[in-house]
């Protein structure tokens, strides 16, 4: 294989994903357990939410048409039939020249259509009300069902678990769900020069930080990482590592060792380790290069550079789609939901044609509008990423960005 015959960010998912198969595992979780989850098929809504017309505000429960037409110089004049209180619902249908007093909440009862809100009645004797303006049918109220009906699919499998929806399944009564198992990550770092952080570098020697920014990328995006340690320029060490991790993870995640040089073993190991190996080395972005991609038995590989920046970076763009969605964008569309924010970009910055850029940013506001700084620095300056707000995108059919430019912003 010819290395850094580069491809794009697109195509390099494309063809990961033609060869690699993803596991879905169905667990059932408690809803409190959820957030976060995908769901592992739709999910129907057992009866009507609510399961009864309810009154948006404190006032009185009429029939519509009972007030059409009144004023304040011409109320409508309407019988007090009873009281509705929370939580309990009414026997008792309405009946034409009728109203209920009821409050927020309240169950509407039999018949009722609406509700006259307390500012705009003025009580007579304790037995009749004057309505002085009138109310259309569904007027401060919420219908049976509007919420959710019955037997509807309230969401679709795969979809992630959030606040709101958790929220939308206990109103329907729903108290566990099935989810997908999240994907198991497993993290090893390599490099004779690579050592432990609470170990002080001798001479030429750095302590391990892809390994623990990975981590984090990968728990935040929903995976379930493990940190494998560190080995060596080993050929034989780094494969024993590979072949027992291979059998216990869902994804394999090599930072380091992916430049070419002679030291380097990674590419080696990846290539013997199963069909169909090495699928590309090198990805047409800066920064993250030299990132190689590889398919063992069904399971992605990843060896990301070295470099820390390159490897969050990488893993953005790659690896995250994969945890949170279980699947890469289909289409620049979906890709472009991942850069939501549009900010103007505050400097010049030149780019190769060909190649996607991903700028390091700082986010301000600045009268009125949105202000991307970029954060300069090399990919071996982990700071730089603990500076920024986002990744600003400069596509690959550009040159590059002019002061005062919009550009489309990750938020990290």
């Amino acid at each position: 294989m010819e290395l850094f015959n580069a491809l794009s960010v697109a195509e390099a998912c494309r063809v990961l994903e033609r060869h690699m198969r993803l596991p879905r595992r169905r667990i059932t979780v408690p809803l409190n357990k959820a957030i976060g989850c995908r769901l592992y098929e739709d999910v129907q809504a057992p009866e009507d939410v609510p399961g009864f017309g309810r009154s948006t505000m404190d006032g009185f429960a009429v029939r519509a048409r009972d007030t059409f037409g009144a004023s304040e110089s011409l109320p409508a004049y309407l019988d007090i039939a009873g009281e509705v209180f929370m939580g309990k619902g009414v026997d008792i249908a309405v009946r034409p020249g009728q109203a209920w007093r009821i409050p927020t909440g309240g169950m509407l009862p039999e018949g009722c259509d609406s509700v006259v809100m307390v500012e705009y009645t003025e009580e007579l004797d304790g037995r009749t009300i004057g309505v002085t303006r009138p109310v259309a049918p569904g007027e401060n109220i919420v219908a049976a069902g509007e919420d959710l009906s019955g037997g509807e699919i309230i969401y679709r499998g795969g979809r992630v678990i959030r606040p709101q929806e958790l929220g939308t399944l206990s109103a329907a009564g729903i108290t566990s769900v099935d989810v997908e198992d999240p994907l198991r990550v497993s993290v090893i770092s390599t490099g004779d020069e690579v050592v432990e952080p609470q170990i002080t570098p001798g001479p030429g020697q750095v302590r391990d930080v892809n390994s623990y920014a990975l981590y984090g990328l990968a728990d935040r995006a929903g995976g379930v990482p493990r940190l494998c340690g560190i080995v060596g320029d080993d050929y034989r060490l780094l494969r024993d590592v590979m072949e027992k991790e291979l059998a216990r993870a869902d994804i394999i995640l090599l930072s380091g060792g992916s430049s070419v040089g002679a030291r380097d073993v990674s590419a080696r190991v990846m290539e013997d380790l199963g069909k169909p190996g090495i699928l590309f080395h090198g990805i047409s972005i800066k920064p993250g290069k030299p990132t190689i991609g590889a398919v063992v038995n069904g399971k992605p590989v990843f060896g990301l550079p070295g470099h820390p920046v390159s490897a969050m970076v990488v893993f953005m763009l790659m690896v995250e789609p994969l945890l949170s969605r279980g699947k890469y964008p289909a289409d620049e569309d979906q890709f472009l939901m991942g850069f939501p924010v549009t900010a103007v970009i505050t400097r010049n910055l030149r780019s190769a044609a060909g190649r996607e850029d991903f700028i390091r940013v700082g986010l301000r506001q600045q009268g009125g509008s949105l202000m991307a700084d970029p954060v300069l620095g090399k990919s071996g300056l982990i700071s730089t990423m603990s500076r920024a707000d986002g990744l600003a995108r400069i596509p690959a059919e550009m040159e590059g960005v002019e002061a005062g430019d919009m550009v489309r912003v990750k938020i990290i």
